[in-house]
């Protein structure tokens, strides 16, 4: 018994331990902070406007492919020429940054082959010589070296228009034009017939001319409101 109470004793003359010190509180957020962020969410990539029918199943990966060749492929080389006759055509082109401009001639070849096949990918013309969206030659697409160079082969639609967006990007860098003539027949106008017609050509190059990458920044541009709104008359 006496051990014990000396043993309290000692205990109680011990100096109190300070409490601990209570967790930090998290800082209450401010009312005036947004409940979700503002910044706006990142947009769908779109592609340009195409002449493709309404409801083409296939319309997106055929353009896609042939930005794809235009933007860093084997396309490329059309993107870089300013044709001498591409007023007719896109007049905001010598301007246009090379997205801009590879928008043009995917338009370009979406329009040509409404002339060339109503755009069906499976089309067989010439009594069998020519296929697909733009009614390519087998011999042609070999000449050129092009990934399909058989008639069932260019009749694969990513695979047509690739291959003559190569054959373009051959004739028009070396003619300098879309669709000239002098001695004979230069540019696209070379290898396809529906760029020799008065009547087609006008019908591709009004088409064309309407499209954004094709207008003046000028024309595209947001307008300010008058001070007043409505104008007065």
């Amino acid at each position: 018994m006496m051990r014990r109470g000396v043993l309290t004793i000692l205990l109680l003359m011990l100096p109190l331990a300070a409490p601990a010190d209570p967790a930090p509180k998290a800082p209450e957020a401010s009312l005036l902070a947004p409940g979700q962020s503002l910044r706006p969410a990142a947009r769908a990539t779109r592609n340009p406007r195409m002449r493709w029918p309404s409801g083409t199943q296939e319309a997106a990966l055929w353009t896609r492919v042939m930005l794809s060749a235009l933007e860093k492929g084997h396309a490329k080389p059309l993107v870089e020429t300013v044709p001498r006759d591409i007023a007719e055509w896109c007049p905001a082109y010598p301007d246009n940054p090379p997205s801009a401009r590879a928008a043009f001639w995917a338009g370009f070849a979406s329009t040509l082959a409404k002339y060339e096949s109503t755009w069906r990918p499976h089309a067989v013309g010439g009594g069998g010589l020519w296929h697909g969206l733009l009614q390519i030659l087998p011999g042609t697409a070999q000449f050129n070296k092009c990934s399909a160079t058989s008639g069932p082969a260019l009749q694969d639609g990513a695979a047509n228009l690739s291959c003559a967006l190569r054959i373009m990007a051959r004739t028009v860098p070396r003619d300098q034009a879309i669709s000239l003539r002098d001695s004979r027949w230069r540019g696209v106008a070379a290898d396809w017939g529906p760029m020799r017609s008065d009547a087609k050509r006008r019908d591709m190059a009004r088409w064309l001319s309407k499209q954004s990458y094709c207008q003046p920044i000028e024309t595209t541009r947001p307008r300010l409101r008058p001070a007043s709104w409505p104008p007065a008359a």
